[in-house]
């Protein structure tokens, strides 16, 4: 094979050789990364983190709890959620199709949460955000007879009138608080707030949420990992993460607030 002698060059502009010197070496450098960006390793990190939620799905910065933009004000919120719980074909079927269903349901699952001790018949107990109060009903149905429910529309004798951003309660007042309508909250630090504030040390919160799915129209933020309300729950300590079946939502959360540390 025959050789080129280097003298055979055209000779270069001295100022041009330093740019051809740089430009060959970034050349370089690219083919470098290309070559080592499929590597096994790199490859999985990569997979990693493009299976994370995307920050176009959960909110600013890829938060893991979006708040649904669009209410005006704190009224406006309110309005909404009443035109729900007041919707006459809805409160038809939840107080004649629906509730023996319901009821059953619900029954299972604190029938459930006794067997795990989490519940007992003596417990002071309070559903949020109840509507018509099948949780409530259900409740009292396994033993629970202390039990309430509060609701923006009350539903005598199970459901009071109450808004879970300001519950109607002394401090400390329940053993027991379970809900199904955290992604209702406009406001999901006042909720829990409020959770930690009525509940005994030591007592108990159920949540039931949605993270695999995304909720009704009219839910008010959307909750992408269980991660957030450990943020938000101050207070208690996280019991059990489980899977559920329970009317669209999929995950159960149990919290334990804990117990007050006695001055010694």
């Amino acid at each position: 094979m025959q050789t080129m002698n280097p003298s055979s060059f055209p000779k270069l502009p001295i100022l041009l050789k330093p740019f051809l010197l740089s430009l060959f070496l970034s050349l370089f450098f690219l083919a470098f990364l290309a070559s080592h960006s499929y590597s096994p390793l790199l490859r999985l990190r990569t997979a990693l983190q493009t299976h994370t939620i995307p920050p176009s799905r959960a909110g600013n910065g890829g938060a893991s709890l979006r708040i649904r933009p669009g209410y005006s004000s704190y009224n406006a919120y309110i309005e909404r959620q009443l035109n729900k719980t007041l919707n006459p074909k809805l409160r038809k079927i939840w107080t004649t199709r629906d509730w023996d269903r319901k009821i059953r349901v619900f029954a299972r699952f604190f029938q459930s949460l006794k067997q795990r001790n989490l519940i007992f018949n003596y417990s002071k107990a309070l559903s949020i955000g109840a509507r018509a109060g099948q949780e409530v009903a259900a409740m009292k149905l396994v033993g629970v007879s202390d039990s309430v429910g509060i609701d923006l529309v009350p539903c005598p004798p199970l459901v009071m009138k109450g808004d879970f951003h300001a519950q109607p309660f002394e401090n400390q007042t329940f053993d027991f608080e379970f809900s199904n309508v955290f992604d209702h909250a406009l406001y999901p630090w006042k909720f829990v707030g409020e959770i930690e504030r009525t509940l005994k040390h030591g007592g108990v919160c159920v949540l039931h949420v949605a993270v695999l799915r995304r909720a009704d129209k009219y839910s008010a933020n959307d909750l992408y990992s269980v991660q957030p309300l450990v943020e938000l729950f101050k207070e208690s300590e996280l019991l059990e993460v489980s899977k559920v079946d329970a009317f669209g939502l999929d995950t159960e959360v149990v919290f334990r607030k804990k117990k007050k540390i006695e001055n010694s």
